[in-house]
């Protein structure tokens, strides 16, 4: 069994918690599925799960570099440079990141969030699109840091073959697990 699922603003990507946040409890009712990866609270998109644990180690092991596509609204716009540099790798934590894909995209057709990103007048934000094939901590977030352009809101769009099309912030559906992964 794989599940898609949008992950919304706000929820934790756990089944439980003794703060009593939201959860992925509150949007799945479906026994013995876990996920395959992880996404901030505070980050949307798509999340991946499943039942079988050697679909959930393919789909998340960074050894199998499945490529996770991430949309950041971001302060001001990126220049050539700070693009090439997330093309080429970034040092965290005295390590570079693997190479990643990046571009400048149009503002993606998105529901609102909720709560609304902090607008500043005086700041412009401008839409990346990122292609990474590891997953480490915070890493969109702390790259477009790195290169001057904080992370304002960030989406993952999909993992591999699979996307978001078609899903409202708190949808699921399950689907056929794609040949190969």
């Amino acid at each position: 069994m794989l599940i898609l699922f949008n992950k919304p603003y706000g929820v934790l990507t756990q089944f439980t918690d003794s703060e009593n946040r939201a959860t992925l409890a509150d949007y799945i009712a479906v026994a013995n599925v876990y996920a395959a990866g992880r996404l901030d609270r505070d980050s949307e998109g798509l999340l991946l799960l499943t039942d079988n644990g050697r679909l959930q180690s393919r789909l998340s092991d960074p050894r199998y570099k499945k490529p996770k596509t991430y949309w950041a609204q971001v302060e001001n716009e990126p220049d050539s440079d700070a693009l090439e540099r997330l093309r080429r790798g970034i040092e965290l934590d005295g390590r570079l990141t693997a190479p990643a894909k990046a571009r400048l995209i149009a503002e993606p057709e998105l529901w609102p969030r909720i709560p609304p990103i902090r607008v500043r007048k005086a700041i412009p934000t401008c839409w990346l699109e990122l292609t990474l094939t590891e997953g480490r901590n915070r890493q969109v977030r702390r790259m477009t840091a790195a290169v001057g352009n904080p992370t304002l809101r960030l989406v993952r769009y999909s993992i591999g073959p699979y996307t978001i099309e078609g899903l409202k912030p708190g949808e699921w559906r399950e689907v056929e697990v794609v040949a190969g992964i």
